[in-house]
């Protein structure tokens, strides 16, 4: 698959967070896409669908539960979806997308613009101290 962070275009990277913008919210279902700004949900799924992945559009606790377009990874590869908290609840949980050794790409409010982050650096926050597990996508590629 090769390095995939130098494969995201240029505009994945000036991705402002905006909390109100989330899989199924009425501001994305008017305006989709990245531009108007994203959660990390969001980001992250456009992310993957960037890759050619089709991830479900689904908040972080039914993202968890979800066995229908996605399974749980014991160890995450490359493009699996990471969840963190500062509880092992996934509930409001915190998704990045993992895309290498130790390197997580995602979009937070602390930041404002999308960041690649160590588990070191996600343990170091209170909020995000918890990974509560790594889900692959197993729906179908986009063709």
């Amino acid at each position: 698959m090769g390095p995939l962070l130098p494969r995201l275009p240029a505009h994945f990277w000036t991705v402002p967070y905006v909390g109100s913008r989330f899989p199924g919210s009425t501001a994305v279902a008017r305006e989709p896409g990245l531009a108007a700004g994203a959660n990390c949900q969001l980001f992250a799924y456009e992310v993957l669908r960037h890759f050619g992945l089709t991830p479900p559009a689904l908040r972080s606790s039914d993202l968890w539960d979800d066995t229908e377009s996605t399974v749980r990874a014991q160890i995450a590869k490359p493009l699996d979806l990471l969840l963190f908290n500062g509880t092992d609840d996934p509930y409001g949980a915190h998704v990045g997308v993992w895309m290498d050794e130790d390197t997580v790409l995602h979009l937070c409010a602390e930041v404002g613009r999308p960041a690649v982050w160590s588990l070191a650096d996600f343990a170091a926050r209170e909020r995000y101290r918890i990974l509560i597990g790594a889900k692959s996508v197993t729906a179908p590629h986009r063709a």
